[in-house]
C-alpha cells in the first residue's frame, strides 16, 4: 500500500486499526472520525433511494450485476482500503488487474452517480455508492438488508500492481486466512463473507486444472461425481475458459445457505471453496452455517460492515469525484 489508511470497525468507530505500507494491521487510537449511519441525512438525503433505484433498475435488465457488484466492493476492500479505486479507468489501473477483468456492474455504479451529481452535486463519493449498491444487491436476490455506515471519501490512486494480492480461485485455507488477516478480519469472517459465493459465478478457467487428469495427477477426487461430470460438460477440457458457472450449483441466483450445504456435498466448485469443507480450522463455521438454526444472514451483515470499512478515506482526505471513473 502507498500510505496509511485508516480502519475504523463497527458504526459508531470511536477507535481505529491502521493498515501499515506493508499490508500489516497495527492498532492505534483514532480521532473519532469515520464512517457512521445516516452521513448524507441532511446533505443529499435521497442518497440511498437514488442508489437502491439504479441498482433495481440494473439488475432488472441483467440479474448478473448483482453478484458483480458484491464482488467488486469485496475487490475494492481488499486493495488499498474501500475508496472507489477499483472503478477508476487507465492503463496499469485495478480495474486492468487478471482478477478484475471479469467484474460486472461499473455501468450501474456510474449511473447511480450522474443521477446523485444531478442531485447532490459533489457530496456523495463513490465508495460510498459502491457499499451501498452492495447491500442493495444482496437484498435483491433475496439476501438480508443492513444499515451501511457512508461518509467514505474516494482514492485517488488505482494500480493494477496493488491487487496481487486479493484472494484466488485456487487458495488454501491458510493463505486465505492470511490475506483476510492482512486487512483484521477472522477466519470465521473469512468463511461468512465467502458465503457471497451463493450468488456468485466463475470462468471456467478458475477451476478447470480440477476436473481434468493432468500429468500431475487425476481429477480432483473430493469433487462429488456429479458435479464433476456437469462441470465437464459446461467446461471442455480445450473449450472458453471465460463460459462463466454457477458458485453455487442448484440455487445461483438466490442469496441463501445452499451454498454450505454444497461444501458438504463436495459440491464446491473453486477449490478455495471445498477446502472450507476438508480444513478442520474452517469446517465446523461451515457446518454451522448449514445448519436449520444458521445465523449466517445477520453474521454476513455484521462482517460486510467490517469489510466495507477496511482502510477508508474520511474527512479531509481523499476526494469527491464528479465521475467515478476518474480522479478529479
Amino acid at each position: 500500500m502507498n500510505f496509511v489508511r485508516s480502519l475504523c470497525v463497527f458504526i459508531t468507530f470511536l477507535s481505529c486499526i491502521v493498515i501499515s505500507v506493508h499490508g500489516q494491521a497495527a492498532a492505534r487510537p483514532g480521532p473519532g472520525s469515520g464512517t457512521r449511519i445516516g452521513f448524507y441525512s441532511t446533505t443529499c438525503p435521497n442518497a440511498e433511494t437514488i442508489v437502491r433505484n439504479a441498482v433495481t433498475a440494473g439488475f432488472s435488465s441483467n440479474p448478473r450485476i448483482a453478484p458483480g457488484i458484491l464482488r467488486m466492493h469485496f475487490h475494492d476492500c481488499f486493495v488499498q482500503g474501500c475508496d472507489g479505486s477499483i472503478l477508476i479507468t487507465g492503463t496499469n489501473t485495478e480495474r486492468t488487474a487478471v482478477p478484475n477483468l471479469n467484474l460486472r456492474g461499473f455501468e450501474v455504479i456510474d449511473n447511480a452517480k450522474t443521477q446523485l451529481e444531478a442531485a447532490c452535486p459533489g457530496v456523495v463519493s463513490c465508495a460510498d455508492i459502491l457499499a451501498l449498491a452492495a447491500r442493495d444487491s444482496v437484498v435483491l436476490t433475496r439476501g438480508t438488508s443492513w444499515p451501511v455506515p457512508t461518509g467514505r471519501r474516494d482514492g485517488r490512486v488505482s494500480l493494477a500492481s496493488n491487487a496481487n494480492n486479493l484472494p484466488g480461485p485456487g487458495d488454501s485455507v491458510a493463505v486465505q486466512q492470511q490475506k483476510f488477516s492482512d486487512v483484521r478480519l477472522s477466519t470465521r469472517e473469512l468463511v461468512v463473507l465467502v458465503g457471497g459465493h451463493t450468488i456468485g459465478q466463475a470462468g471456467c478457467g478458475a477451476f478447470r486444472n480440477r476436473l481434468y487428469n493432468s500429468t500431475t495427477g487425476p481429477a480432483d477426487p473430493t469433487i462429488d461425481p456429479t458435479l464433476l461430470a456437469q462441470l465437464q460438460t459446461q467446461c471442455p477440457q480445450n473449450g472458453d475458459a471465460s463460459v462463466r458457472v454457477d458458485l453455487d450449483t442448484g440455487s445461483g441466483t438466490t442469496f441463501d445457505t445452499s451454498y454450505y450445504n454444497n461444501l458438504g456435498r463436495g459440491r464446491g466448485v473453486l477449490q478455495s471453496d471445498q477446502v472450507l469443507w476438508s480444513d478442520p480450522a474452517t469446517r465446523p463455521i461451515v457446518q454451522q452455517l448449514m445448519s436449520p438454526r444458521s445465523t449466517f444472514n445477520a453474521e454476513f451483515a455484521r462482517a460486510m460492515v467490517r469489510m466495507s470499512n477496511i482502510g477508508v478515506l474520511t474527512g479531509a482526505n481523499g476526494e469527491i469525484r464528479r465521475v467515478c471513473s476518474a480522479i478529479n
